[in-house]
């Protein structure tokens, strides 16, 4: 299914926005080492409901996953790259944590995936992942206006990451959102210019490049939903869910206070 919202709709889609932003930059600030994976999610629990959100996330049970998620937020470390399932693991200097986190408010979803490093440390290469994600993303937001093609915005995300020397895996990308999280289309991280569907004003798109240092191969934890490297480097992943107006594409997922 693919939803296409009307003008007056949009100010609901961007409020779930902000509660999205919001809530991922209060989590990173809290978040030092130390910080358990279960207290971040419980953070999130917390800051979703006091926002009068819904997670996405606690009753998810996709085909691809072990039964319900059942936690609030996706919390990938290093070699996890997606659907991060939280548990006790304690935070260290120079991890790099990706959340990622969908709220329903009123009835619309938003999606986004910041990736940072915890404490003091900046190993070089988890800088350069993190920053080849956002360039991939801001890429792929800018090619995203009405009359362009999907494949316009995959081809545009790939490109860039690939420019950045990372191979791209299509097992997972962007997605269309709206009165749910997940919807048609799906946006590949790799795709042909003038291909795909035909982007319209009022299309509500989640955006996400994501990256693994040395390869583009994906296994399985035994917790049956956190997805690694397959070589156990290091990963990063940038998302923001955009709408499609007749200025362009406008980002729904920035906090009401930029991070410093």
């Amino acid at each position: 299914m693919i939803e296409i919202f009307t003008p007056a709709e949009l100010p609901r889609a961007r409020a779930a926005g902000r509660v999205v932003a919001d809530v991922l930059a209060e989590l990173r600030r809290r978040t030092t080492v130390g910080t358990t994976l279960l207290e971040i999610d419980a953070w999130a629990k917390e800051l979703i409901l006091g926002a009068g959100g819904v997670s996405c996330y606690v009753d998810y049970a996709p085909s691809f996953g072990r039964g319900s998620f059942g936690h609030y937020v996706c919390t990938s470390v290093n070699d996890a790259v997606l659907h991060g399932l939280p548990n006790g693991h304690v935070l260290a200097d120079g991890d790099l944590l990706t959340l990622d986190l969908a709220v329903l408010t009123d009835g619309i979803a938003a999606d986004s995936a910041i990736s940072f490093i915890v404490g003091e440390a900046r190993p070089t290469e988890s800088v350069a992942m993190i920053v080849a994600t956002e360039r991939a993303l801001a890429a792929g937001i800018a090619a995203a206006r009405p009359g362009a093609h999907l494949g316009d915005v995959s081809h545009a995300i790939g490109s860039s990451l690939s420019a950045a020397g990372f191979r791209v895996n299509t097992e997972f990308g962007g997605h269309g959102i709206g009165s749910t999280m997940h919807q048609d289309p799906h946006v590949p991280n790799i795709g042909r210019p003038g291909r795909g569907y035909r982007l319209r004003e009022g299309l509500l798109l989640a955006l996400e490049p994501w990256v693994m240092l040395d390869t583009a191969s994906l296994v399985v934890d035994p917790d049956g939903w956190t997805l690694r490297s397959a070589t156990g480097g290091r990963s990063a992943h940038s998302e923001h869910t955009i709408a499609i107006t007749a200025d362009g594409a406008e980002i729904l997922t920035l906090p009401s206070t930029p991070h410093p």
